[in-house]
């Protein structure tokens, strides 16, 4: 059976964030869904961690997931300064095309969840493209709340009749993680992956960094510059909130010794 506990996690102000890359993260993924291994993987960078902070669920949720993928270059560098040189980031979108590329061989079949009205066809269409061969079997873009029963209903009807190896949710954090939490038992699927702007990204709506930005840990402010109305918040405040508790999480650990 496959166990996320046999990949180690880092401890990063109390959420264990496994200490991998792409290539272990596909691999992982691949052999979970060949196996039926259910779970859910939370692609979590600096944002959950500081949102876990004050979400004591949430931070239960990243927790107990079969994957905490590390999503931004600073968990990468804590990692690897932590005794782990193999991390990696494992960035949603990049993430989403690498599975897709191998389910080609595999034969496993994918599901969308999330994204605006339409957006979610897009998607797929621009996978389709990218990587020929590849199977959706399903889309579902649900309401900006909870699921009422029927809606919950007709969602588990649908899947019944395709059962996806991957079911994709779009969604933002920490929403799609706590969805993932509540239905991964409920919902007639194998893994489902939190992958937040996929759907943007992929399907071009908003323009992805280029390479030497994701590494220099800069896309934040990429993404702000796009985003400035929707995203100030979460970097303005969490990034310089992270650095803060980072900080003293380290003296006092300093204190100790």
């Amino acid at each position: 059976m496959i166990d996320g506990d046999s990949i180690p996690r880092v401890d990063i102000l109390g959420v264990g964030v496994h200490a991998l890359n792409m290539r272990t993260a596909v691999n992982f993924l691949d052999s979970a869904a060949s196996t039926g291994t259910k779970g859910y993987v939370a692609v979590t960078g600096v944002h959950g961690i500081v949102e876990a902070q004050d979400d004591k669920r949430l931070k239960d949720v990243l927790n107990n997931s079969m994957l905490t993928t590390p999503d931004g270059m600073p968990t990468v560098w804590i990692g690897r300064k932590r005794g782990h040189p193999q991390m990696d980031r494992v960035f949603g979108p990049e993430l989403m095309v690498e599975v897709c590329r191998r389910s080609v061989d595999s034969g496993h079949t994918h599901f969308i969840y999330g994204g605006k009205q339409g957006v979610a066809g897009q998607l797929v269409s621009a996978l389709e493209n990218q990587v020929p061969g590849v199977r959706f079997v399903g889309t579902y873009t649900p309401p900006f709340r909870a699921l009422n029963a029927e809606e919950e209903s007709r969602l588990i009807e649908q899947l019944e009749s395709v059962r996806p190896d991957f079911f994709w949710v779009c969604l933002s954090t920490p929403k799609q993680e706590m969805f993932m939490a509540e239905y991964v038992h409920k919902l007639p699927t194998t893994i489902m992956i939190g992958v937040g702007a996929a759907c943007d990204i992929l399907t071009g709506r908003v323009k992805d960094s280029p390479r030497w930005v994701k590494r220099s840990g800069l896309q934040w402010l990429h993404r702000l510059f796009q985003e400035p109305t929707r995203l100030w918040r979460r970097y303005l405040i969490n990034n310089p909130r992270f650095v803060g508790m980072l900080l003293s999480h380290q003296l006092v650990l300093r204190k100790g010794q």
